[in-house]
């Protein structure tokens, strides 16, 4: 495929916003105020906002490989302190999706290198769940529940980030999702986590506003 096919493309984007609204892009420029924070995969398959039907400056966007929410990562760390505090984000959602590359690397480890250590948090999701996962003897709904399990652990760090805690007993918000891709039907599926009871049983552990 052609590099230069994207410029074209571009300005073909720019010409169809222009005539529906000719002040698109001043409007665009005046600033953002998503009310969501999406944290997914770096996978090219899946893009937030088109998978969403969203418009820019609808969805704030981080995305890494196997969508990780890792405490020592400062890129992660700094996309959700802005999130929450400067945007005053009212929802973050962490969204998998099936068939994803670091979810089949954590079932079947070799040595990838520098992604070793990053691939390890998504290794203790596997070590924590060891049991329920071994116990379902097809590979696919294997492979498949290792996704579902790692979007829920990561939502469960989500709730251990301080900035998200103090903002949530200030305002409520924000609530915290758990959805999947499945890019076999281009279906988002919700995992329907009861993320304040999940909290409420951690929160001897994690929480700092005791």
């Amino acid at each position: 495929m052609p590099y230069n096919r994207f410029f074209q493309h571009n300005k073909a984007w720019v010409a169809q916003k222009l005539q529906a609204d000719p002040a698109y892009f001043e409007h665009l420029a005046t600033g953002q105020s998503p009310e969501f924070l999406y944290i997914g995969c770096s996978d090219s398959r899946v893009t937030a906002e088109e998978l969403m039907g969203a418009n820019p400056g609808e969805i704030f966007v981080h995305r890494n490989v196997a969508n990780l929410v890792v405490s020592t990562d400062n890129n992660l760390n700094a996309v959700v302190q802005y999130a929450v505090e400067y945007l005053h984000v009212k929802h973050i959602i962490v969204c998998g999706h099936y068939e994803c590359g670091g979810i089949k690397a954590a079932l079947h480890p070799q040595d990838m290198g520098q992604l070793n250590s990053w691939l390890q948090t998504l290794r203790d999701v596997y070590r924590l769940h060891r049991n329920e996962l071994d116990a379902i003897a097809e590979d696919k709904k294997r492979f498949d529940r290792l996704v579902e399990i790692n979007v829920m652990e990561q939502c469960i760090n989500i709730i251990k980030i301080d900035h998200v805690q103090h903002a949530w007993y200030e305002t409520g918000y924000p609530k915290v999702h758990g959805w999947v891709f499945d890019i076999h039907t281009g279906l988002i599926k919700d995992l329907e986590l009861n993320m304040e009871q999940i909290f409420s049983e951690v929160r001897s552990i994690y929480d700092i506003n005791q």
